[in-house]
């Protein structure tokens, strides 16, 4: 009867918590089981005892009661754990505020919950161009990128050529954001992607170059905030290409931690056109900025004091943004930075002392303090395109021509692409490239419905970057030595060296993926935490009483609902867990779900036991951004598989990326637990998120080996894996060479396959001083036309494997200028 008693309570609170049933449920719930305590069946039949053991079993139903009563439990329970929590939550900054009030969460609020609504996934617009942005990537995208010759770019020139630079201001690239009304093309966020995209694929100082006025620019700025004499006095200009902006945030001392800036401004008056203006006297010194060389239009981030509160504002205004043109007085563009020795333009920008009117205020001065804001509002859009954009066309265009190069180039008389250890760097490449698009266009999606995903761009940024950088070793890898020489003819050394340069700018990534993407994440995302710190900090005490009573109990309903159900899903492997269709994926959305709902339960208890040591504690939040990256990309994948119709030809793929992804999730939860500061917690964690441990394992070797053979081949398999990046088939070209050869050894393969074995048998023999093609046809091996196919692939083959070589003055400083 006890036992029984006790399985009836478990299962009462276990339905109660998952229900996140109110308190009176809970006190009815206690008072039953405590009369049910005082019940016993013997020999007798039933007997109940009453007295004072009826009264303690009663006591914590009628405890819970009384806390339900909101007069009772405010001044017992709220008030004091409202104290408490003020020291131990994590202190928000001005700049944070602003940051978190910035952006908008949706998908990640539903991973975040633990309970993900899978019509929050599924209604996301899938990929989507107009007739005319469609238009516009298959035309004028696709004649820039004929155009653009990379070597003479990054080492003849050092900035693309005057023809490139025309022909991107002419056709408007360099304003896709900008609204019609205004003279831009106003293209949606998938488009800009898509166009990035594509002429990065062709030259990253390219894609860069027309990124960053696309990205964090004044064009976007103007055209949010500006005034209306602003916006008619640049974005026409700036759609046209005859003003080229540049944007300068970065301090010398000063890169992340904007609010440490030492760039000041002060309200005062001066002159300005001959009459005594109300302006401010500015002071900066910026690096780092992208098109500052050849900027016309400087727009500045600086620290706006008031003295003398001529503005009416207080004295500390804030973070306020300016545009100021580039041959105003005492505006200073120092000489050029060489990042990474990439050829898009980058440099400094100073001024001393330099007075500029209210009306370079971006905004004007109702604007005036509120630039944080409106840098985290256009940054939160701006990095969901541009970054992830350049870090997926290079994932795609790295596996693109190493699959190409594995299927020429011959090692021990086959093919280097089917050796098993060349297989497992290039089955990666193909499961990142799948997946990394599949979060590129999610996420621009989102943007163009209207959301700014400020969590998600932080983590796409980190993690495509990163995963750019792996992908582009695996093909310096595949390629050996014909990668490491540098050329005309050589398609990977460019995005090599500007892979630094993507993990760098726009929140460093280091930074991005331990301080910024899970600490700004919880707090945003977190269902209660963010009301629950609003209340905390909130100057008016009883109305912080009142909201931290609300939140303080939906956070315990949501609490004990996570223990319960991650321990359900954990022991269940999932089974219980939601999909939003019944299909051959099904499994994977219940497991996304049973680890999203790990995922809420390890990130609440970790900000409510670290509390405001979660921005010290870097190696646990990192770990936490890991994991949520994770979740997102699942999500991607499985979005992506579901819009393009489930093709059977990627079904096995999907499923080795789904096994990927969790394998490495577990493997970072484990971590997680290893290293929390609290071992109570810690084990506690691990028992109901794992309670029959960690199992999962990474895709099977002949599993990546078998899609591994398929990207060997030209096919709709390797073109979807790739889409988006610039093909040419000339062979003539520095990657036409390979398509070209693709083909040519493609068609030759049954040909080779005959010659191979005669060689191996002695009848002919590979060596330079004979042509082994003809000994092939007189030995009755091969026929003229056989003979005519194979030599085709031959030289072909030929054209692939060369590499580049220079007089030996032609490279030295001295050569170039002579021939210029």
């Amino acid at each position: 009867m006890t036992l029984a008693l006790f399985v009836i309570s478990l299962i009462v609170m276990g339905v109660l918590a998952w229900r996140e049933s109110p308190l009176w449920h809970w006190g009815v719930a206690m008072l039953a089981i405590g009369l049910l305590t005082r019940f016993d069946v013997g020999a007798g039949g039933l007997a109940f005892y009453g007295g004072f053991g009826l009264l303690l079993a009663l006591v914590p139903g009628i405890v819970l009661l009384l806390l339900s009563v909101e007069a009772i439990r405010k001044p017992v329970l709220t008030r004091p754990v409202y104290g408490a929590v003020k020291s131990i939550l994590p202190k928000v900054s001005k700049t944070e505020q602003e940051a978190l009030d910035a952006g908008t969460v949706g998908w990640d609020a539903e991973l975040f919950s633990g309970r993900p609504d899978w019509s929050k996934l599924t209604d996301i617009r899938p990929l989507t161009l107009s007739a005319e942005e469609q238009a516009f990537l298959d035309g004028p995208t696709e004649e820039v990128c004929r155009m653009i010759d990379d070597w003479d770019t990054r080492n003849n020139r050092a900035d693309l050529s005057p023809e490139v630079w025309q022909f991107l201001k002419e056709q408007g690239f360099l304003g896709m954001l900008i609204a019609k009304e205004y003279g831009g093309l106003g293209f949606g966020a998938q488009a800009q992607s898509m166009i990035v995209s594509k002429i990065a694929s062709r030259s990253v100082a390219a894609g860069i170059t027309v990124m960053v006025p696309n990205s964090l620019g004044p064009g976007e700025l103007l055209e949010k905030y500006g005034t209306e004499a602003q916006k008619a006095q640049y974005l026409g200009r700036l759609a046209r290409g005859q003003e080229v902006p540049c944007f300068a945030l970065t301090g010398v001392h000063s890169g992340s931690d904007a609010g440490g800036m030492r760039d000041i401004g002060v309200v005062t008056k001066g002159l300005w056109q001959g009459a005594e203006t109300l302006g401010v006297r500015l002071s900066w010194d910026k690096r780092y900025i992208t098109l500052a060389p050849i900027a016309t239009l400087v727009g500045l981030a600086f620290i706006l004091k008031d003295p003398d509160n001529l503005l009416g504002k207080g004295e500390e205004i804030g973070i306020t943004l300016a545009l100021v043109p580039r041959d105003h007085p005492g505006v200073e563009i120092g000489r050029r930075h060489f990042p990474a020795r990439q050829a898009f333009m980058n440099g400094p920008t100073r001024g001393t002392d330099v007075f500029i009117p209210m009306d370079f205020l971006i905004g004007g001065v109702d604007r005036a303090g509120q630039g944080w804001r409106m840098l985290m509002e256009c940054l939160s859009t701006g990095r969901a395109i541009s970054l992830p954009a350049i870090g997926t066309t290079s994932i795609k265009q790295a596996l693109r021509v190493s699959s190409a190069y594995a299927r020429i180039r011959r090692q021990f008389g086959i093919p280097v692409g089917i050796m098993e250890g060349v297989a497992e760097p290039l089955g990666e490449m193909v499961k990142r490239a799948y997946t990394f698009e599949a979060s590129r266009r999610l996420t621009a999606s989102m943007v163009d419905e209207g959301q700014r995903p400020a969590v998600i761009s932080a983590l796409l940024k980190y993690r495509t970057t990163e995963a750019m950088r792996d992908s582009v070793d695996d093909a310096f890898d595949i390629h050996g030595g014909r990668a490491i020489q540098d050329g005309p003819g050589n398609y990977l050394f460019g995005g090599y060296m500007a892979t630094p340069v993507a993990i760098t700018v726009e929140g460093a990534n280091i930074l991005t993926r331990t301080l910024m993407t899970f600490a700004q994440g919880v707090l945003r995302a977190h269902p209660f935490l963010y009301t629950e710190i609003a209340a905390a900090q909130n100057p008016d005490k009883a109305e912080g009483l009142d909201q931290f009573d609300a939140a303080f109990g939906g956070h315990t309903k949501f609490m004990l609902r996570n223990m319960v159900a991650s321990f359900v899903h954990g022991v269940s492997n999932g089974a219980f867990a939601t999909a939003p269709a019944q299909s051959e994926m099904a499994h994977w959305y219940k497991k996304l779900h049973r680890y999203s709902q790990d995922f809420a339960l390890v990130a609440d208890w970790t900000t409510v036991v670290l509390g405001g040591a979660l921005k010290r504690k870097q190696k646990i939040s990192g770990r936490m951004a890991d994991i949520l990256g994770e979740l997102y990309l699942m999500s991607a994948v499985l979005k992506r598989f579901e819009e393009e119709g489930r093709l059977v030809e990627d079904r096995e793929l999907v499923d080795a990326i789904m096994a990927d992804r969790i394998a490495a999730m577990e493997q970072v939860f484990g971590e997680v637990f290893a290293n929390f500061p609290n071992g109570v917690m810690a084990n506690a964690m691990r028992f109901l998120c794992f309670p029959l441990g960690r199992h999962a394992r990474r895709s099977g070797d002949r599993v990546n080996y078998r899609f591994v053979r398929s990207v060997l081949r030209p096919g709709s398999f390797r073109d979807r894996l790739t889409t988006g990046v610039y093909v040419s088939m000339d062979p003539n070209d520095v990657t036409g060479v390979l398509e070209d050869g693709l083909l040519k050894v493609t068609e030759a393969e049954e040909i080779e396959a005959k010659f191979v074995k005669a060689a191996r048998k002695g009848v002919i023999e590979r060596r330079l001083d004979r042509d082994a093609i003809a000994d092939a046809v007189a030995a009755g091996v091969l026929n003229e036309n056989e003979a005519g196919i194979m030599r085709a692939a031959d030289e072909a083959t030929d054209r692939v494997v060369k590499v580049d070589d220079f007089a030996a003055d032609e490279l030295a400083a001295e050569h170039k200028r002579a021939a210029e």
